[in-house]
């Protein structure tokens, strides 16, 4: 089987497929277009968030039996054509869900004790102790929408903390010993810190709007390490300017292009919620990176050689 490799990835990814028999080929620089040109060749290809795999892309793909996405989330693939086409789908939630959750955790632990805004403020010369003074995670109720890979590995960081964690999820019976599952009105009730950890779907872009933010019961922090069109950011913005969001940890931003590899889908102008936004010493922004370690990309290149494996040897 010939497999088509569109973005690096670990070395591991290559060198493991190669020791089963698989061809190997490499391109990482050529357009969508001229790779639509030679799909036809390949029995699979491996792509983290190059460009989309649509309907077009698909249909010159005549030989394709699978598409190996090194990361979490499926969004950049039409996943029902491909199913209809026969095409298996593997992706790495397994891979990166324990950097996501630490991610998530450093977040608010750094926006709680205000480690940013002390460190320039030290760095400007300034020894502003009163100013800097945080707030503890201890006694909080943490509220977690999405408990799959993600939410279930954030609320495993959370053990050691003395707070409340609870989770909301389209499906039933998902709770643990790490969080308990609730309905809504539970949850907009009790929480404090929402973390975020839904796919991109049609339901959860533009979740996180005024309506939604309003309905929570006390004034509570945001953190979004999963999807940043879940979050409408002028609605995000004019909550922390009323303090119902007393902060805001975004890994994940609304204007990024769906590759994930770039912030803006329209590099002319800068949304002006966006500069609000950056103006404000309660948010901390990181460029897509809740997922993004060593140890992460390792572990992600091997699930998916894993499950290539279980299928196809």
């Amino acid at each position: 089987m010939k497999i088509l490799h569109l973005d690096t990835n670990h070395p591991l990814l290559i060198n493991q497929l190669k020791e089963v028999g698989f061809q190997n080929d490499e391109d990482y620089t050529s357009s969508k277009i001229e790779i639509e040109s030679k799909i036809d060749q390949y029995d699979g290809i491996i792509i983290r968030s190059r460009f989309a795999i649509d309907k077009v892309f698909l249909d010159k793909a005549k030989n394709l039996k699978f598409i190996g996405r090194v990361g979490a989330g499926l969004e950049n693939i039409d996943i029902e054509y491909a199913s209809q086409q026969g095409i298996e789908l593997f992706n790495a939630p397994e891979g990166n869900r324990n950097a996501v959750g630490e991610h998530a955790l450093g977040m608010i632990l750094s926006l709680f004790n205000k480690l940013n805004q002390a460190h320039n403020s030290v760095i400007d010369g300034k020894w502003l102790r009163e100013a800097h003074r945080g707030l503890e995670l201890d006694g909080k109720t943490v509220g977690i929408i999405g408990y799959g890979n993600m939410g279930r590995a954030f609320a495993r960081k959370l053990r050691g903390f003395t707070v409340e964690v609870i989770c909301y999820d389209i499906l039933e019976d998902v709770e643990n010993s790490d969080a308990t599952q609730v309905e809504l009105d539970e949850f907009f009730e009790k929480t404090d810190i929402l973390s975020l950890h839904t796919p991109e779907t049609p339901k959860t872009i533009g979740m996180v709007n005024k309506e939604f933010i309003n309905k929570f019961k006390k004034p509570f922090w945001l953190i979004n390490t999963a999807r940043g069109k879940s979050v409408v950011t002028s609605d995000l913005v004019e909550a922390l300017q009323n303090k119902k969001i007393l902060g805001a940890g975004l890994d994940v931003l609304e204007y990024e292009k769906s590759s994930f590899e770039n912030l803006f889908s329209n590099t002319t102008t800068m949304p002006k919620a966006f500069q609000e936004l950056m103006g404000m010493n309660n948010v901390l922004l990181t460029p897509h990176v809740a997922g993004w370690t060593v140890e992460s990309k390792e572990k992600l290149a091997q699930t998916i050689v894993d499950k290539i494996k279980a299928q196809f040897c």
